[in-house]
């Protein structure tokens, strides 16, 4: 796969993306000025994507599982919506987790 490149900074461009995008939508949910019920969900999640991003190496059913959580916390603010996409899109940067042979 031709995005698993490293940048001159020795960083995967898609890890890099990933941290980009989460703190865009972190800052973006922070200076959201409604509270709403699973806020703090997707503020811990948001923190473990971030978490996972900076190791350099995360594990794709966990990215997954953190994105799903998110989109359920934030799904119906619309305002939070394109920030939501570009972290979608950033994990899908990492595709399918492999699966388990039979």
């Amino acid at each position: 796969m031709g995005r698993e490149r490293l940048t001159g900074s020795g960083e995967d461009p898609r890890v890099t993306e990933l941290r980009t995008a989460v703190s865009r939508l972190r800052r973006e949910l922070a200076g959201h000025p409604v509270e709403f019920r699973d806020r703090g969900i997707a503020e811990d999640e948001l923190a473990a994507l971030d978490s996972m991003a900076v190791s350099g190496r995360p594990e794709i059913p966990r990215l997954r599982r953190s994105l799903l959580l998110v989109a359920g916390a934030i799904g119906s603010v619309s305002a939070l919506a394109p920030g939501l996409r570009e972290v979608r899109s950033a994990v899908d940067l990492f595709g399918e987790p492999p699966r388990p042979r039979s």
